[in-house]
């Protein structure tokens, strides 16, 4: 049995969550021991039943039951702590540096075991028994040995500091409280000082969980940058497959093209390096927050806990990680106008690559319908809302911030922040039509410079047979056949707006770039 009890040591009977010695121990479904309370609390805070140490995650809360064996184990090592405190205390310790001294001794100093308050003065066990036998002494109120013991007398009325101020938020003595705090709400420390542990407690239950969701989301991050990995693999695949037959010639916009994307991937992962970098430093400095919030809430110095409570009570300077997340690049469109510029020999090849391209931008399709509160008083819209046609009468409409007047223009009611969508338009034997993607924060009124810059990403058709991308600078354009069907592609993040000519499965004309709003 005593070969055993070389062998123990205190870590193995101290619950991951408390860092004390086990109480009520129990074992999770994974093998790992806390305490009852402890993983009861942990789970009643946290939105899933997590296991502290593991990370296993159990669909239904575990039926706990407490651990015989170790529990009897725990007992003994408790009695054995004990018993070797209780022999170690009868052997008298001259005080160390940092060590409080016993203000009793003559001579060498030994090291206080208490301080009295009432007496502000730290005594050593032989200058101590008074104050455990003696019937008067056994009333004063001792703690475990402190310094500068004078911080806790009134400073101007000397008397001991027993009453918190709750209007004023600080210590104050008796006569205090009957002359300068005599109207105020006062309430003896050790009232205040456990309304403030306890406090401290959720406080310290807070910051745990706020690491925990910092860490799930470093998970987040990190998946996001698998993922965006995978997408930057298969995009560079499909590169090869279309440049690897033109050689030479045709060497210099695979290079590009594989730069391009190897470009966004270490952009991507640079954005998610700099987000966990922020995340574990927020981490280390919540666990320093909380290792200081354990100790204070364990103190049993009452105005030690309450002179560093506000401190350590504020919400620390943390980011609100909630709507971060690592967006992964877009690709669309990357191989199909490098392949563009290669010309005539190529036009098998594109065909193939386009129809692929707006299937894959066909999955991001949202459903449209036109909001009647912008349309101009010359439009005319069906009854549900998904057509619209020119009139010759001007309606008499009430002229609503939302409505264009000057412009011959209506928007769809669906409104969209960020992410991928896709829609199509019919301009079916339409000889004259305007259509895109615009910021809605844009005017709409009067004359309105119809650019990205301004918040307009359109393209028109003129006279039949007249394109033009209003980009900065606009880009007149030539199509072989006229589309029937148009479809519009936004990649918000990226700054991408591409539009196609659905029927041919051809790239009509892309903006690219950032622009600041209007």
């Amino acid at each position: 049995m005593s070969a055993a009890s070389c062998l123990r040591s205190e870590d193995q009977f101290l619950c991951s969550i408390c860092l004390d010695v086990f109480t009520d121990p129990v074992t999770t479904p994974c093998g790992h021991n806390f305490c009852k309370n402890c993983i009861t609390e942990n789970w009643n805070i946290n939105d899933q039943y997590l296991c502290p140490m593991c990370k296993t995650v159990f669909h239904t809360k575990p039926e706990l039951h407490i651990n015989t064996l170790l529990n009897e184990v725990v007992s003994q090592f408790r009695q054995e702590t004990q018993q070797k405190a209780s022999s170690s205390s009868s052997e008298q310790q001259a005080a160390k540096p940092g060590e409080v001294p016993c203000d009793v001794c003559t001579g060498t100093k030994l090291k206080a075991l208490k301080s009295c308050l009432v007496c502000l003065t730290s005594y050593c066990q032989t200058h101590l028994e008074p104050h455990l036998t003696a019937s008067r002494l056994k009333r004063h109120q001792l703690m475990d040995p402190v310094e500068n013991l004078e911080d806790r007398m009134c400073m101007k009325h000397d008397k001991p500091l027993e009453l918190f101020c709750k209007t004023d938020q600080t210590c104050v003595c008796m006569l205090c409280s009957v002359l300068d705090h005599k109207t105020h709400e006062l309430v003896p420390l050790k009232e205040e000082y456990e309304g403030k542990k306890a406090e401290l407690g959720k406080t310290e239950a807070e910051i745990q969980q706020m690491i925990q969701k910092r860490r799930l989301k470093i998970q987040e991050i990190k998946h996001s940058v698998d993922l965006s990995e995978e997408d930057a693999d298969r995009e560079k695949a499909e590169g090869f497959q279309v440049f690897i037959a033109l050689k030479e010639s045709v060497m210099r916009s695979l290079n590009k093209l594989i730069e391009t994307i190897e470009e966004k991937q270490r952009t991507t992962e640079k954005q998610a390096e700099d987000f966990i970098k922020e995340l574990e430093q927020e981490i280390s400095d919540l666990m320093k927050r909380s290792s200081e919030v354990e100790q204070l809430s364990h103190s049993e110095d009452h105005l030690h806990l309450l002179q560093n409570f506000p401190s350590l009570k504020a919400a620390p300077p943390i980011k609100d990680w909630t709507e971060v997340s690592v967006h992964s690049p877009s690709y669309d469109g990357t191989v199909v106008r490098a392949v563009a510029q290669l010309g005539k020999t190529l036009r098998k090849e594109m065909k193939k690559l386009f129809e692929a391209e707006l299937k894959r931008v066909q999955q991001y399709a949202v459903d449209v319908t036109l909001d009647p509160d912008t349309a101009n008083p010359h439009l005319i819209l069906s009854d549900d809302e998904k057509q619209v046609k020119y009139g010759d009468v001007e309606k008499n409409l009430p002229d609503s911030p939302k409505r264009f007047t000057h412009y011959v223009s209506v928007l769809g009611k669906q409104s969209f922040s960020s992410g991928r969508f896709y829609f199509e338009v019919q301009v079916k034997e339409k000889t004259k039509w305007d259509l895109g993607v615009i910021r809605e924060s844009i005017k709409r009124k009067g004359q309105i410079m119809l650019r990205p810059r301004s918040g307009f990403w359109i393209i028109w058709l003129r006279n039949g047979n007249e394109y033009k991308a209003l980009d900065d600078p606009s880009v007149r354009f030539s199509l072989k056949s006229q589309p029937q069907k148009v479809g519009v592609f936004v990649d918000y993040e990226e700054g991408l707006v591409s539009f196609y000519d659905v029927d041919a499965a051809a790239l009509i004309y892309s903006f690219t770039g950032k622009y600041p709003a209007s």
